[in-house]
């Protein structure tokens, strides 16, 4: 086993946590459930250092509209910080920043097959739709490797069906310290499985791709009508798609008992879950309306996260090089 000196220069400086999300669209609540609400109760635990990307050249693969890109960029910044996330504990910064991930895939690129490459599901998903591939979307797990590995990240919080990105970091880092030396920590992941997939309105896991989201910052109004379009099943006594969904907000039992005095009245508990995500996510809507009225805020705090990743990057990068022979 290598010694944990080769990993951090200063062994006072806690366990690295990284994560991100692409700024693609809204964020809805299988976006917080699935991934910040593990963001921040990490980030508050204050046991590790914690690196929070907005991982806009992941998300060139999707959005190539300038303005767009501005646009989503800071609206996904705004939703973690209205998620919980403090940027005074937490380096919130913008991938495309920090030159060394780029680099660093690079680097990885030399040493990665083809044939390891298209055992990606993204890619097989592809494939099997018949869709002509970008090299970007092909390359993504080298630089999703280089995003992990450059923090010496010890831990990545992720949904259950991202596993297999965790899976190529490792095997990226364990092939690169066999050729060059030990270099690179292997990280774990961090799945909540209870949470490790939010079911949309249609019973299919939330995802923008299938329209069936319920958005995180979505006024009443909104919610009201997306909760009253989960699909139900009307051959039970407990609509299950409206539970799963409830029993994220609400302790499991004290529902059991409420969804038994309800049972079969649809909609008297679609109601109920209208009041209750209406609850839950009203305090983070309006820190969510109050950051929209100040974007120089956020782009300064995007800065100093920028700072705050770059001093990280810069102290791998130089071990990196030396590693591999150009210093």
């Amino acid at each position: 086993m290598p010694s944990p000196a080769c990993y951090r220069t200063d062994m006072k400086q806690k366990p690295v946590i990284l994560s991100g999300v692409k700024p693609t669209g809204d964020m809805h609540i299988g976006n917080y459930f699935g991934a910040l609400r593990q963001f921040v109760e990490l980030a508050n635990a204050g046991e590790h250092e914690v690196f929070i990307m907005v991982a806009d050249y992941h998300a060139l693969n999707f959005i190539q509209d300038k303005e767009e890109m501005k646009r989503l960029t800071r609206e996904l910044a705004m939703s973690y910080i209205a998620a919980g996330l403090d940027p005074k504990k937490v380096a919130i910064f913008k991938q495309s920043d920090i030159a060394a991930h780029t680099e660093l895939a690079w680097i990885f690129d030399t040493i990665t097959t083809i044939p390891y490459l298209e055992r990606a599901h993204a890619y097989k998903d592809a494939e099997a739709k018949g869709r002509e591939t970008s090299v970007g979307t092909f390359n993504y797990p080298m630089l999703m490797a280089a995003d992990i590995l450059l923090y010496d990240t010890a831990l990545v919080p992720v949904g259950q069906d991202q596993k297999q990105h965790i899976e190529y970091a490792r095997d990226t880092a364990e092939k690169f310290n066999r050729i060059f030396g030990e270099t690179f920590r292997l990280p774990k992941e961090y799945i909540m499985e209870e949470v490790a997939t939010v079911p949309g309105i249609d019973g299919q896991k939330m995802s923008k791709s299938y329209g069936n989201i319920i958005r995180m910052f979505a006024p009443k109004e909104e919610l009201a009508e997306r909760v009253m379009s989960i699909v139900t099943d009307s051959s039970g006594e407990r609509p299950e798609h409206v539970y799963a969904m409830h029993k994220l907000i609400r302790d499991e039992k004290e529902l059991a008992a409420f969804y038994e005095v309800h049972k079969g009245k649809y909609k008297a508990l679609k109601e109920a879950l209208i009041d209750d995500l209406d609850a839950f996510l009203g305090p983070m809507r309006v820190r969510y309306e109050t950051l929209r009225k100040d974007p120089r805020k956020i782009d300064a705090i995007l800065r100093d996260g920028a700072k705050r990743a770059q001093k990280a990057a810069d102290r791998k990068m130089e071990e990196v090089r030396r590693a591999i022979g150009v210093r």
